[in-house]
């Protein structure tokens, strides 16, 4: 198992007993630990070694967190945590930046949509006008001479 592989174990682990924030202080805790003994001249393999299993690593810091009377976690992944975390901020960030449109204002948007659908009929009728009327009189004539023989 390397460093990478350790931690992200870690993680998954802790999530289930601590909150986020808890696990991403005890993750920089032991990412920042085995930099400094890899930098004292151990090796990754040595450190982690050293340091056992992350899944009982992780058991004793969510007893210790118990017993020290800090919150406990949402028994969740850490991932299912964290996109969770993301999606509450973008709602919170939607709910901050909704514009709510009063009652009144969508009523008065209404009556002018009505108003200019009614303006458009009629000058649509008043366009067409000059060419129905002369159309509908010489139809009325031709039905007149019609209904005459």
């Amino acid at each position: 198992m390397d460093r990478t592989e350790f931690i992200d174990r870690l993680q998954r682990a802790l999530a289930s007993g601590v909150n986020s924030s808890r696990v991403a202080e005890n993750v920089q805790y032991y990412r920042d630990y085995i930099d400094v003994e890899i930098r004292k001249g151990r090796s990754e393999e040595e450190v982690l070694a050293s340091l056992g299993d992350p899944r009982l690593l992780a058991k004793s810091i969510i007893e210790a967190n118990k017993r020290a009377g800090v919150s406990e976690g949402t028994n969740r992944t850490y991932d299912e945590e964290r996109e969770e975390s993301y999606v509450e901020r973008w709602r919170n960030a939607v709910r901050q930046n909704a514009m709510r449109v009063p009652a009144w204002l969508i009523l008065l948007i209404a009556v002018v949509v009505f108003l200019l659908i009614i303006g458009l009929a009629f000058s649509m009728i008043s366009f067409l006008a000059p060419i129905i009327i002369p159309v509908l009189l010489v139809l009325l004539v031709v039905n007149y001479f019609k209904g005459r023989k």
